[in-house]
């Protein structure tokens, strides 16, 4: 059986092109939905999960499923491991994730290796608290 050919639509690209764009944000589908319906372009949601899952299972994006009970987000990594070495700031109140890259992340993982033998997954490595923005609001 022949494996099925991997087509580049131009949704399929007008998906990759609005996530790159906003570089290494993250970002739901719903939120892409909400995107494209506000541009009055007509991709509907089940064409961009579908996308989604092309476009991360290519490596294109990255998929961070943080707490189990909000929906998926994603970011744009284009095939590379750049967000491996940081950690990541989850907001309760409005959801979004940040990156948190600090050098003293450096001195925290090489403590908890030295001190407690255990390894830090830095990509499922998630705080939560509130953003900035959402402690203003407050």
């Amino acid at each position: 059986m022949k494996r099925p050919i991997n087509y580049n639509t131009k949704q399929r690209e007008a998906i990759l092109d609005y996530i790159f764009s906003i570089e290494s944000a993250h970002v739901t589908a719903a939120q892409i939905a909400a995107h494209f319906k506000k541009a009055a372009v007509p991709i509907g949601r089940t064409t961009i999960y579908r996308h989604l899952d092309k476009l991360t299972d290519t490596g294109k994006l990255r998929r961070y499923i943080t707490d189990g009970v909000s929906g998926a987000c994603y970011q744009y990594v284009g095939g590379s491991d750049s967000c491996d070495t940081h950690l990541h700031l989850k907001c309760e109140s409005c959801g979004g994730l940040q990156h948190l890259e600090c050098g003293a992340l450096d001195d925290l993982e090489r403590h908890v290796l030295d001190e407690h033998a255990f390894r830090v997954n830095m990509v499922k490595t998630v705080f939560y608290g509130k953003c900035d923005e959402c402690i203003q609001k407050a």
